[in-house]
């Protein structure tokens, strides 16, 4: 098509929504009149129009398009003007951290405006006096307000704990705004997770979900019934009605609300790390992100299993309140800006600005079977008629010489679909096997199952879901004329439990496909 042309382009879904500006009706030509096209304007990007026409909704290239009508834009430099909106830990934590990142490594300034108690703003500029770039303005709120924004186009980026609902799924596909599920409308930021501290000298070292979910209810109201002095305990929660309020009700509570006598609460994370450190009778939940100075304490289960809140097991989901940081987007243009940010938050320099911000951050980490003691005592222990000795000595072979990566995929409640933290484990390592990271040997592809069942029944279960997975990860690798990465897959059903199996949590922590790689001997 000529450059003279009005370059019409189809509307597919990039990023996000671009900035909305009136529902007045403008007029849209080629040089000389040549190609015209009138109808609301919609937003605009600094690069392209978003207009609403007898046609449908178009996006025309302002590149050598005139704009006639009181609702054009300024002519002038663009400034993109962004809103991000959702749930507070994200909001207030990981996006800002790489949004100071982006700027430092692009070479611009960057100034932080607070405005009230639930909205700041960033203004990105131009080194040493330049104009301004972009305006980005964060909303403090939760997941559900963030999605409302979201589908309303008050918001270009949408910040959530949880993928979105069914209905909000359905609001934003007949709004014209795509499918939020799908993988490039979503994706996972950075990683948290929902952690109970104790002060350092406290002895406790771990607690079960039961118990923590007992102590919340107020049922348990002393250090004595946690094997501690007979002494009240001081608890400390986030303030009532934040988004790490309502993860905490639905992780440990199935959506009860805490009840509110005799907590302290804190609208400020930082200062409930400080009041746990400082008081040895106290006991907190909060972010793994916001817990520095206290003590994590483990979640541990009836068979003696003890998970502890750290980078690895958060990035394999081993610990089980692993709280994804989400961002969604909808099926509309965006400004190139906002483009340009989501793909740095996926580099490796993004990831080294999230590990400054407390997150665990994305990047592949490794860890040998030597160094899984624990794991490997619970499955010596565990043998009998439907884990034998020759079960684990096939296991450790196949293992042998190999180290854990940190990829781990799980799938939802009943179904063969992956989760969200597992669509995003495909794409890493997709990506690591694009630039190499593993050509010099074989990934292997184990799978288990829990308990329940025939051991047989599990061993075959695990190998499908081994197979899934890497056939998941060959659809995202997509046709190539020879294999990109040598695959082996292994079913070891019950072999290797993580968790207890005699609770719910214990047995989905169990049904996982891990990933494991072996170098090639030289």
């Amino acid at each position: 098509m000529p450059n003279a042309t009005l370059a019409i382009i189809a509307l597919a879904g990039v990023l996000a929504a671009s900035q909305s500006l009136s529902s007045e009706v403008v007029k849209l030509s080629s040089p000389g009149g040549g190609v015209e096209v009138s109808g609301r304007l919609l937003g605009y990007d600094g690069e392209t129009y978003r207009i609403d026409t007898v046609y449908g909704v178009l996006t025309v290239s302002a590149d050598g398009t005139d704009c006639v009508g009181a609702a054009c834009p300024d002519p002038g430099p663009y400034v993109a003007e962004l809103m991000v909106s959702g749930a507070a830990g994200t909001n207030t934590g990981v996006v800002p951290a790489l949004l100071e990142a982006f700027a430092v490594e692009r070479g611009l300034a960057f100034m932080r405006q607070e405005e009230d108690a639930t909205h700041f703003l960033y203004v990105l500029s131009a080194a040493e006096g330049g104009g301004d770039i972009a305006r980005v303005r964060f909303r403090v709120t939760e997941s559900a307000e963030g999605f409302a924004d979201l589908l309303t186009e008050a918001a270009n980026i949408a910040l959530a704990f949880s993928e979105p609902t069914a209905a909000e799924r359905d609001r934003a596909l007949e709004a014209g705004l795509g499918d939020l599920w799908e993988d490039r409308r979503s994706g996972v930021l950075a990683l948290d997770a929902l952690v109970s501290i104790v002060a350092p000298g406290n002895p406790l070292g771990e607690i079960s979900q039961p118990d923590l979910a007992r102590v919340l209810r107020g049922e348990v109201l002393s250090w004595a019934a946690l094997g501690g002095p007979d002494e009240p305990i001081a608890l400390h929660l986030p303030t009532t009605g934040s988004a790490l309020s309502e993860r905490i009700s639905d992780s440990l509570l199935g959506g009860a609300a805490v009840p509110g006598e005799g907590a302290n609460r804190h609208q400020d994370l930082s200062d409930l790390d400080s009041a746990v450190e400082a008081d040895p009778l106290a006991l907190g939940v909060t972010s793994f992100s916001s817990s520095s100075l206290s003590k994590r304490l483990g979640i541990s289960g009836s068979c003696g299993a003890v998970i502890a809140p750290e980078p690895f097991t958060i990035k394999t989901k081993d610990y089980p309140l692993t709280v994804p940081q989400l961002a969604f987007t909808t099926d509309l243009t965006a400004p190139r800006f906002l483009g340009e940010f989501l793909a740095y938050t996926r580099s490796s320099l993004a990831q080294e600005a999230i590990r400054a911000a407390g997150f665990v951050d994305l990047a592949i980490d490794s860890r040998p079977l030597a160094r899984q003691g624990d794991r490997l005592v619970r499955a010596i222990l565990g043998t009998g008629s439907d884990v034998t000795a020759p079960d684990l000595r096939a296991m450790i072979r196949a293992l042998d010489g190999a180290v854990q990566t940190s990829l781990t995929f799980r799938f939802k409640d009943g179904s063969a679909d992956l989760d969200v933290q597992s669509r995003k484990s495909v794409t890493l390592l997709s990506e690591a096997i694009l630039k190499g990271e593993f050509d010099s040997g074989d990934l292997i592809f184990a799978g288990f199952s829990d308990s329940q069942g025939s051991g047989e029944t599990n061993r075959d279960l695990s190998l499908r879901r081994a197979e899934a997975v890497i056939a998941a990860l060959r659809t995202e690798l997509g046709e190539a004329p020879e294999p990109l990465f040598d695959a082996m897959s292994f079913g070891f059903g019950e072999a290797l439990p993580i968790a207890c199996d005699d609770d719910a949590w214990g047995r989905e922590t169990n049904r996982r496909v891990e990933v494991w790689f072996r170098r090639a001997q030289p």
